[in-house]
């Protein structure tokens, strides 16, 4: 291995195609045991490599030579070969400042809440204190050297202005963890998730939904990869470097979703939209027919609605974790809090707005199958699909016309 990352679990990290959209390099992820840890650092066979879970402080004993920056925040992500010589820094501090700045956080002189202790959290005390943070507290489930628990913040803490969130709780693949709830600390200004995979952690997802900016760590992979590069190859990158390349692998990681009434054009929208984007087309109520041999009618019908949401939920959950979708859902999936929860992980949702005059009512969807149920329905979920919503698509044209409106928004 010339370039790469190592660390213990790396199946779904996105750092190979970001640093091969920055350099002219093959970027390898390369998997260690622990056990394995020495026998690696020992034959120093690589040129450059990043660091990451849980090997940010194991690395330091193996350096010759390590960044002011690194020695103090006592965590290294990256490591460069220079002639036999290994030496250590930390890019890491420079993406979170950045995306703390993307968010538009002012930290000086207010109080922060660092969610972990390991060697991310470290950075982020680090960061902090350079941002100008008035009082800075860790959480730990322990509440070991200092740290308030996850039980106590809130009680001890209530006057939290800002959180920055350094554990993993929320990633792939258990994307409803959430370190901590928002809601008691009424002071709070901002949230920062170092997590990126899902784009949008329940954390974050809460703090937008209590109005507070917020923002998953893609921004901050980005900025450390660039920084990383820099050291890699001792060289500068264009300014641009890393919006040009956050852009595009959020575009390449983030979902469509479609919402709508039965009847509104999701399936047609949604094929055109996989067609001209490249992306794969996932319809729910297909998934559930090969999931359960049933159609969706026929599960409502035998088995009630009860049972066929609950389905629904579990094939939603798993869908949304996937990247570079479109997904069209069915009518009601927008009625369950948790549907929207995980579709809102990886995805932007569309809401096609069709006119109730301009929707007939089928044979074939128990719960729409004549005017006057289809009526109730449309009264029933038209506030939720507006609120649930990202963008709202009035559906007035024909179904090309639409899927070109969604094209341009998805790729503005």
């Amino acid at each position: 291995m010339e370039y790469g990352l190592i660390g213990e679990h790396l199946p779904h990290s996105f750092s190979k195609e970001i640093h091969e959209q920055l350099a002219d390099y093959t970027y390898e992820l390369h998997e260690v045991a622990k056990e394995d840890l020495d026998a690696f650092m020992r034959a120093r066979d690589f040129k450059a490599i990043n660091v990451t879970i849980p090997y940010k402080q194991d690395v330091i004993p193996y350096l010759d030579e390590i960044s002011e920056s690194a020695r103090e925040i006592g965590a290294v992500n990256t490591i460069v070969n220079r002639g036999g010589k290994l030496c250590g820094d930390n890019t890491d501090q420079t993406g979170m400042a950045q995306l703390i700045r993307k968010i538009g956080l002012d930290l000086t002189g207010k109080t922060v809440l660092i969610l972990g202790t390991g060697g991310t959290s470290r950075t982020a005390q680090y960061v902090a204190k350079k941002l100008g943070a008035g009082e800075i507290h860790t959480v730990s489930r322990s509440g070991k050297d200092g740290s308030l628990t996850y039980e106590t913040a809130a009680e001890v803490c209530p006057q939290a202005q800002i959180i920055l969130n350094t554990t993993p709780a929320g990633m792939y693949p258990n994307p409803d963890g959430q370190a901590i709830d928002l809601a008691p600390f009424k002071q709070l200004e901002g949230v920062m998730d170092v997590v990126y995979n899902p784009l949008r952690t329940q954390l974050v997802q809460q703090a937008h939904s209590l109005g507070l900016p917020a923002e998953g760590g893609l921004y901050m992979l980005v900025g450390q990869a660039v920084a990383a590069v820099e050291i890699f190859l001792d060289k500068k990158l264009p300014d641009d470097a890393l919006d040009k390349v956050f852009a595009s692998v959020l575009k390449a990681k983030e979902n469509i979703v479609l919402t709508g009434m039965p009847g509104a054009g999701k399936s047609t929208v949604g094929a055109m939209l996989a067609e001209r984007l490249g992306m794969e087309l996932l319809e729910t109520d297909g998934l559930i027919e090969e999931k359960t041999g049933l159609h969706p009618s026929e599960i409502i019908s035998t088995q009630g609605e009860a049972a066929f949401r609950k389905i629904e939920a579990a094939i939603i959950a798993e869908a949304a974790m996937k990247n570079g979708s479109v997904i069209s859902t069915g009518g009601g999936a927008i009625l369950k809090e948790e549907n929207i929860r995980h579709l809102k992980a990886n995805g932007r949702i569309y809401f096609l707005d069709r006119a109730l005059e301009d929707i007939l009512p089928t044979g074939d969807r128990p719960l729409s199958s004549d005017r006057a149920a289809l009526e109730r329905r449309y009264r029933e979920r038209y506030d939720i699909y507006c609120g649930t919503a990202d963008t709202r698509i009035p559906v007035t044209g024909d179904a090309q016309s639409v899927a070109e409106t969604i094209r341009k928004d998805f790729l503005s």
